[in-house]
């Protein structure tokens, strides 16, 4: 961590730096180019060229006099310059006196004029320091900006290596402004449904072996009895009923089993194909077909001939089917059926004239194998319907309501429209 924040300062720091350096080297060309401080200079000597060389003098202590500044002329024999140093009109020649001065020549016909000594640019230096404190300023706002992400981005190598330990409860707390804050919710999402994932299979792996346990059990007790009804003088009407109730315990197990794997294969996070699933056609289907199976009678109630959802819609009907289904086995004379719909949303809820939900079993019904205490006429199931119609709902982005008092209970599927 420390040397991806060294690394990332660093590259802002000489990136500020290479840039800045460039526009003001740039900068500089073009004041060479364009804003020649030499140019009075030049033009000075053009206009004394022009003049006689015996005149020439004069006139320069003429202007001396009315303007002061530190102009000589001499021969061009008279100047000690470097053997390599050859005057040309239009080209100033600049050297150094001492550190703080410097002198300039130009040619002016067969002689040259020397101007200075002049002082150096008096703020060359502050320009100097103004461009180290300009980089120093560029450099702590990148150090404002890297810092707060070093420090997040620790958190998250933290976080992770905490989670990689098996700390399932591990989340991360960040900043609403932070740079990283997006990716320490996606890993805080993904924390909690792998928690979650882990919880449910504790408790699946519980439930299972405690509702396996009572069916397996009768099981071995009439094998343990079988012998004796297979005798030849046994009862053959006992040994059918014997035999009968051994194929109810597999069955209950085999039940069992389907809806483990129902509710296993609804916990894959795989995108749903939707398609047009017709509501009132599907429900009233499934009412003809459940009808049979209970005198209680089913009055579905809607007021529109199609409504039309995109849903997967063999789940769409496992889901009504088990409210049906547990609305028959609770109800005392009837069961309602409404489909309705506004603006944003699509309703259909099974009611049901049974006993109420104590409230305290209300919120829990939905999870898996939870089973309310009162079983109402002793009604038992596995406690996987519920749970298995939460997740055909999630999975569409819809949810399921429970209302339930002395009236009525009423269980509602909600889907977007």
């Amino acid at each position: 961590m420390k040397r991806l924040f060294i690394s990332l300062y660093l590259l802002l720091s000489l990136s500020f730096l290479g840039i800045g350096w460039t526009l003001d080297s740039l900068w500089q060309q073009q004041v060479d180019e364009h804003d020649n401080i030499d140019s009075p200079l030049i033009a000075f000597a053009l206009l004394l060229a022009q003049q006689p060389k015996a005149d020439r003098q004069q006139q320069l202590e003429a202007i001396i006099e009315k303007y002061p500044y530190p102009l000589q002329l001499f021969e061009k024999h008279e100047i000690a310059l470097s053997a390599e140093v050859v005057f040309s009109d239009n080209q100033i020649i600049t050297t150094t006196a001492d550190k703080d001065h410097e002198l300039q020549f130009i040619a002016v016909g067969d002689q040259v004029l020397m101007a200075g000594p002049v002082d150096v640019d008096p703020r060359g230096q502050l320009r100097n320091l103004f461009t180290i404190f300009f980089y120093l300023l560029l450099a702590f706002v990148a150090l404002i900006w890297v810092w707060p992400l070093s420090k997040d981005l620790k958190t998250l190598k933290k976080a992770t290596q905490n989670f990689g330990e098996a700390k399932w409860n591990t989340r991360i707390e960040l900043n609403a402004g932070s740079q990283v804050a997006p990716l320490a919710n996606t890993f805080n999402d993904m924390a909690k449904h792998i928690s979650d994932l882990i919880e449910n299979q504790k408790h699946l792996s519980n439930a299972v072996s405690h509702e396996i346990r009572t069916p397996l059990a009768r099981l071995k007790f009439a094998l343990a009895l079988l012998p004796q009804y297979c005798l030849p003088k046994s009862d053959a009407e006992r040994r059918q009923a014997f035999l009968d109730e051994m194929q109810l315990d597999i069955k209950e197990m085999e039940t069992l089993l389907q809806e483990l794997l129902t509710y296993a294969s609804l916990e894959v996070q795989l995108e749903p194909t939707l398609e047009k699933c017709e509501l009132v056609s599907l429900t009233e289907d499934l009412v003809s077909r459940l009808q049979p199976l209970n005198e209680k009678p089913i009055h579905f109630h809607h007021s529109m001939n199609n409504m039309g959802i995109m849903a997967e819609t063999s789940l769409v009907e496992r889901a009504i089917q088990n409210l049906v289904t547990n609305a028959q086995r609770y109800a005392n004379t009837d069961i309602h059926i409404y489909l309705s719909y506004d603006e944003r949303q699509v309703y259909l809820a099974v009611v049901n004239d049974g006993e109420a939900i104590p409230e305290e079993d209300q919120p829990k019904l939905f999870e898996p194998f939870y089973r309310s205490k009162s079983q109402h006429k002793g009604n038992k199931g596995h406690g996987l319907g519920l749970a298995i119609i939460k997740r055909i709902m999630q999975r569409h982005k819809g949810q399921v309501k429970l209302e339930s008092d002395h009236k009525a209970t009423a269980f509602t599927l909600i889907w977007p429209r």
